[in-house]
């Protein structure tokens, strides 16, 4: 009884380790809508460009995602016109709307969109603020992981661009070499304790 006990638990713990994880690269991500920082309902299948999307979860409060913001908008710029678009999303139990809605207005060049209860990020495996997805027309998620490497996040690109390097080769038809790499930065707080 006890042998059975313990596999039983050993069963659930595995399948909530595979759950805890998120989408995995070459996985596809299932459509979602979340409401923007006006309160108006988006769908991943209609925000996303004619090449794709990249969620980045964001933070009105984190230092990391304050020296990345510069960068993400520069990116969201750059990529625009090449069709892949930048969706912000916040996740973060302890940022009130009206605090997302502020940050969101004054410092993004991109939607944010307001994941009440991080069942998105949940479902996706996002821990940290910026953590990117990066996924294809056909949802297909290509890279996941940090923007680049500078984990100080002060507003200097680092040496390697992981995202723009995905970007980049997909855009040209090229295998991506370098699907994950480790995000980093602040946690997502996805319960008010």
């Amino acid at each position: 009884m006890k042998r059975a006990v313990f596999l039983l638990t050993a069963f659930f713990a595995l399948v909530m380790a595979a759950n805890a994880q998120g989408l995995v690269v070459g996985a596809a991500m299932d459509n979602f809508s979340l409401p923007d920082t006006n309160g108006k309902t988006q769908t991943l299948a209609d925000m996303k460009g004619k090449n794709g999307a990249v969620i980045i979860f964001v933070s009105a409060q984190c230092p990391v995602v304050r020296g990345y913001n510069a960068r993400m908008n520069q990116i969201a710029l750059d990529y625009a016109a090449k069709g892949i678009n930048v969706i912000g999303i916040n996740a973060n139990a302890t940022e009130a709307p009206a605090l997302i809605k502020a940050h969101a207005e004054a410092t993004y060049k991109f939607p944010v969109l307001i994941d009440k209860g991080s069942v998105v990020a949940t479902r996706l495996g996002a821990n940290v603020t910026p953590e990117v997805f990066y996924i294809d027309a056909k949802n297909v998620l290509l890279y996941h992981g940090a923007i680049d490497n500078d984990r100080a996040g002060n507003n200097a690109a680092g040496t390697e661009q992981f995202l723009r390097i995905a970007f980049d080769d997909s855009l040209a038809g090229k295998k991506i070499t370098r699907t994950t790499s480790n995000a980093f930065g602040c946690g997502i707080r996805k319960t008010v304790e």
